[in-house]
């Protein structure tokens, strides 16, 4: 069972722990003591450092009685999204600055104090302790969900052997067709093309390829992709049904592990992506037990099988799909701005006092080049020159 949650001030207690110095990096900023800095640490980016056996969000867990030390299993990850819930819902703390971004080596947040009312609108004092990880995730969905993001937004990035030829983001509840016709589809047609409710994508030309034979080859897949491909909404997931004669291969996150390469049958209804799965996912990540994001892009190969031995980059046509709601939320549940799915991990060691005074030179040395760079004092005004001063161009030929 677990124990029962104490009730206690986060900003008293939070204040005590900032005047104290017990924990490296939690400092004030200012002489005011408004604004403070927390280290801010991720479990599965920055390895653990010798005194993070002993942090402030552990001690938080203490003092709310969500932790016992002898009797419950360390849990950083939860302990930390403890008392970011808490300083979320707290009217007397505004986030500042989050320095979470890119992966930082040194990773911190800053609060301001504000001066909020000591109760609560019903004249009880608030529960800053009643605040765990599931409450938070509930909170955060339900945020999401208040914004109304779906899936709606497709970013299409269409490839010829790996160049980009076109980019262009569809905004259709129904979803999409991809295909390369003349031929309109009419309501009578409706079996041969797919809805008429779906946005009409129609591959783009040739022109722009160099090369005679892959412009040859090019041309004979996209002769066979009259009925085309459709990509299909339906509630928060989307899906793919292939019309066309060209045979289409993909990856994505509803893949499922495939040694070899990954058709999509003809008429046949294949998932390709889940909200609901990926925001499972993303708890999952930002609780520290993944290592790795979870994926939301969407890959096409056609006429051609993948996976396989070749690099997208071979494939004659390639289309890519970036559901654009799974990258915000991304962005939004994480807190950092990520560049896509495969964000590069950075490997940097910890400042040690070498390091630091590394720190301390360059910042002499930026102070100065600042004072190098200021326009020169005016010279005080003197005598006039003196004869042997000629002016120019008084010089004998």
């Amino acid at each position: 069972m677990d124990p029962p949650a104490r009730r206690v001030r986060l900003k008293p207690w939070l204040v005590a722990q900032v005047d104290s110095r017990r924990y490296p990096g939690l400092h004030w900023l200012d002489p005011e003591r408004r604004r403070f800095a927390i280290p801010w640490r991720h479990a599965t980016r920055h390895p653990p450092a010798p005194q993070d056996h002993d942090t402030i969000f552990k001690a938080w867990a203490q003092e709310t009685g969500k932790f016992r030390a002898g009797l419950d299993a360390p849990d950083p990850a939860r302990w930390k999204a403890n008392l970011r819930c808490a300083l979320n819902k707290s009217r007397e703390f505004r986030l500042l600055f989050d320095g979470t971004r890119a992966a930082p080596p040194q990773p911190y947040k800053v609060y301001e104090l504000c001066q909020g009312p000591p109760e609560g609108a019903d004249g009880v004092a608030e529960d800053d302790y009643g605040c765990d990880e599931e409450e938070e995730e509930v909170s955060q969905l339900q945020k999401m969900t208040s914004l109304s993001i779906s899936v709606t937004d497709l970013e299409l990035k269409f490839q010829y052997r790996g160049r980009q030829v076109c980019v262009l983001t569809i905004s259709n509840p129904h979803g999409c067709r991809l295909f390369h016709s003349s031929l309109e589809p009419t309501q009578e047609q409706v079996e041969l093309f797919g809805p008429l409710t779906l946005e009409q994508v129609r591959f783009p030309a040739t022109d722009a390829i160099p090369n005679e034979k892959q412009r040859f080859y090019t041309h004979q897949l996209l002769d066979v992709l009259d009925r085309g491909l459709i990509l299909e909404l339906q509630g928060q997931d989307i899906y793919a049904i292939r019309l066309c004669q060209c045979k289409v291969f993909w990856t994505g996150p509803c893949a499922g592990p495939r040694a070899g390469p990954n058709p999509i049958e003809r008429e046949k209804k294949t998932k390709l992506f889940s909200l609901e799965g990926f925001l499972n996912d993303l708890i999952l990540f930002q609780k520290g037990q993944t290592s790795t994001p979870p994926p939301f892009e969407i890959f096409f190969c056609f006429g051609e099988e993948w996976p396989d031995q070749k690099p997208k980059e071979k494939k004659l046509i390639t289309v890519q799909v970036v559901p654009v709601a799974a990258r915000l939320l991304l962005e939004m549940f994480s807190g950092e701005l990520s560049w896509s799915a495969d964000s590069i991990p950075l490997q940097i060691s910890h400042p040690d006092l070498k390091d630091k005074m590394v720190e301390q030179f360059k910042e002499l040395h930026q102070l100065w080049q600042n004072q190098q760079r200021l326009p020169p004092a005016q010279p005080e005004p003197g005598p006039p020159a003196g004869p042997w001063v000629l002016p120019p161009g008084s010089l004998p030929q």
